[in-house]
């Protein structure tokens, strides 16, 4: 059987890769979270009592108990997900960003390291480190164009600018040290169990309690749109397959601007959740985000041409997924709208 670690496997997407592993590859699972705000051991309540899997609260940047963890667990791969990620976030608190992104990273590399050269034969040649990342490293892009994997970095925020950082570790161990690794750039996730800071979980949690629904700047910025459990299948696919030393453009090639997301999600709303009042009156335009980020796209043709990976969901079957999914779960995001998080603006320079 399959031994896989995941670290960030109580946040939206490890959640989504731990579920996958676990019910559709039947690996052997060990979860690593620390379980801050965005961790959450409801998300992972469908493998909950499964036999083949086990979590771990514990915080990456911990050296030594990342290399304990590591060598008592033996895994095959490393599907390296934990990460700070909201962008509003590290433009308020971006010291966190850089020790988790950054630092933490180094520490799972190194604990990675000190594994891989315990190994001897056929286990040490098929071990696998998968560094996942985003698109938001490669900066803004115009109106055309898509990013590759060889479009030059060029990050714009506190968030971006620590996962750029991290990528540029990972690489840097498989050159130096000889690492197995492989690393993955997607575009924006959406889906089930998906923390309401970000863009559609909030819109959809506030359409519902009929609060405005914040829209920064004129609503222009576009984003390919990506279903988690697509991506959640496409990193085992690279983990499992993908070239080391090699990156892995993840996208959906769902281009939306965030005014179009927005309106989506209020026609589902209207149809669903019927109010007096059709749900788009709550669309409110405010301050834009300090450098917010014009458009991103991703060309996933390396994915689909060389390992063969395929998105299922397209936008609208995904998005009417992800609000049924909403509407039937309140169990879950309702305790976070109440404890932890209410839907407050993030992000604004003081």
């Amino acid at each position: 059987m399959t031994r896989v670690i995941v670290t960030g496997g109580a946040g939206f997407i490890g959640s989504a890769v731990v579920r996958h592993l676990v019910r559709n590859v039947g690996a052997e699972v060990l979860t690593i979270d620390k379980l801050t705000y965005a961790g959450n051991l409801d998300s992972l309540r469908e493998v909950d009592n499964a036999p083949n899997h086990k979590f771990l609260k514990e915080d990456i940047c911990a050296g030594p108990e990342m290399i304990q963890a590591v060598a008592e667990f033996q895994p095959d791969y490393i599907m390296h997900l934990a990460a700070e990620s909201h962008v509003d976030r590290s433009i308020t608190g971006a010291a966190e960003f850089v020790q988790t992104n950054v630092v933490g990273t180094m520490a799972m590399l190194e604990a990675a390291r000190a594994y891989w050269n315990s190994l001897e034969g056929e286990k040490k040649d098929s071990f696998r480190f998968l560094h996942v990342s985003t698109d938001e490293v490669y900066g803004s892009l115009g109106d055309e164009g898509l990013f590759k994997e060889t479009t030059p970095y060029d990050p714009s925020s506190p968030y971006s600018a620590s996962k750029a950082a991290s990528d540029h570790l990972a690489i840097a161990w498989h050159r130096t040290y000889g690492l197995p690794v492989v690393l993955s750039n997607c575009s924006n996730n959406y889906g089930p169990y998906h923390f309401p800071e970000k863009l559609i979980p909030l819109m959809i949690l506030n359409a519902l309690d009929g609060q405005p629904l914040p829209i920064y700047g004129t609503g222009m910025n576009v984003r390919d749109w990506l279903y988690v459990d697509d991506h959640a299948k496409a990193l085992y696919t690279i983990v499992s397959k993908g070239r080391l030393g090699e990156k892995y453009n993840v996208g959906g090639r769902n281009e939306r601007t965030n005014l179009e997301v927005v309106k989506t999600i209020c026609a589902i709303l209207d149809k669903h959740s019927p109010k007096t009042a059709p749900h788009d009156r709550l669309i409110t335009y405010v301050e834009d985000r300090p450098g917010h980020d014009a458009r991103y796209a991703i060309d996933a043709t390396k994915l689909e041409t060389e390992l063969g990976w395929r998105a299922e969901e397209n936008f609208d079957t995904g998005i009417e997924k992800t609000i049924k999914w909403y509407l039937e779960n309140d169990w879950w995001w309702g305790p976070l709208r109440n404890k932890v998080y209410s839907g407050t603006r993030l992000g604004l320079v003081k």
